[in-house]
């Protein structure tokens, strides 16, 4: 018997941890002054993402799932504008940016296409 929960075998889930780790470390080169702000507000954002995917995936309901894809992708979204202001305000280079900015953009189409499929 295997043991798991079924969102694990996710690899949206699976990228979405990784890209939420990701935006932990990014943010701890953002200055002490933005620790309450947009450090809090990009990282819990990100961390949303694989959040409501699994709480999506444990329903029993496509429309929940669906309900529940929608908010991951609106975090999504979220840090994306996150990582306009860090770029805007010097936190972050312009490579970080692209690299996190292409991350992020793979991410919402293989979670966009995932939300199609779900029924």
């Amino acid at each position: 018997m295997e043991i798991g929960f079924k969102f694990e075998k996710l690899i949206i889930w699976q990228k979405a941890m990784v890209f939420g780790e990701d935006i932990d470390v990014l943010t701890k080169k953002f200055t002490a002054n933005e620790l309450y702000n947009l450090s809090s507000q990009i990282r819990r954002a990100a961390d949303s993402i694989a959040l409501n995917i699994s709480e999506g995936s444990i329903g029993q309901s496509t429309p929940e799932f669906k309900k529940f894809m929608g908010y991951a992708i609106r975090s999504l979204a979220e840090v994306v504008t996150c990582l306009h202001k860090a770029s805007k305000r010097k936190y972050i280079s312009e490579i970080e940016f692209n690299q996190f900015y292409e991350n992020a953009f793979n991410l919402m189409n293989i979670m966009v296409a995932f939300k199609k499929k779900i029924q």
